[in-house]
């Protein structure tokens, strides 16, 4: 069973400026460099209904439609978690293709089976995540299914245009 180790706290100051930084490469159109493990969300915020941005890494990317699977590292303390879980009409850009969409969290079974995934996939990676989000774990694949039951996950699905309806509105 994972361990928290250490509460985060929301990051301030400098480290919060170095996080926000790669919203600047998706609006100066350089989100391709990101490839296809980091999207850029759009969402509205709770209190002043304006539009939200914020880069975050992608568990998992399903081409077939452009939907992925994103993890909140800070948990049910971050403000875009907050955003969605309140109004989940989001837009979000992979690479340099943005598309309106939906958040649908997912249930704790499957948010761990995406987590065992991921850390079959990108072992090293889910060690520093994991370590970063404050928690120690073994790396065993029941460990990591365990840690997927605490860290609350989505599925950022595109809406489905209806043809007669005419463009979707990017919210």
């Amino acid at each position: 069973m994972p361990q928290k180790i250490k509460e985060l706290s929301l990051p301030g100051g400098i480290s919060r400026w170095l996080f926000r930084l790669p919203i600047h490469l998706y609006h100066m159109h350089f989100g391709g460099l990101l490839g296809d493990r980091f999207v850029l969300l759009t969402h509205i915020g709770r209190k002043s209904g304006m539009p939200r941005q914020t880069v975050l890494e992608i568990v998992r990317y399903l081409p077939a439609d452009h939907s992925c699977i994103v993890a909140s590292g800070w948990g049910e303390k971050s403000a875009w978690f907050q955003n969605i879980s309140l109004n989940p009409k989001i837009t979000y850009q992979i690479r340099n293709q943005a598309r309106s969409g939906v958040a649908e969290r997912l249930n704790p079974a499957a948010a761990s089976a995406e987590l065992v995934d991921y850390g079959q996939r990108h072992p090293a990676a889910l060690r520093e995540l994991a370590k970063f989000m404050g928690y120690a774990f073994d790396g065993t694949e029941a460990d990591i299914a365990a840690l997927g039951q605490v860290i609350p996950m989505f599925h950022f699905k595109p809406i489905q245009a209806d043809p007669q309806a005419g463009p979707t509105q990017a919210t």
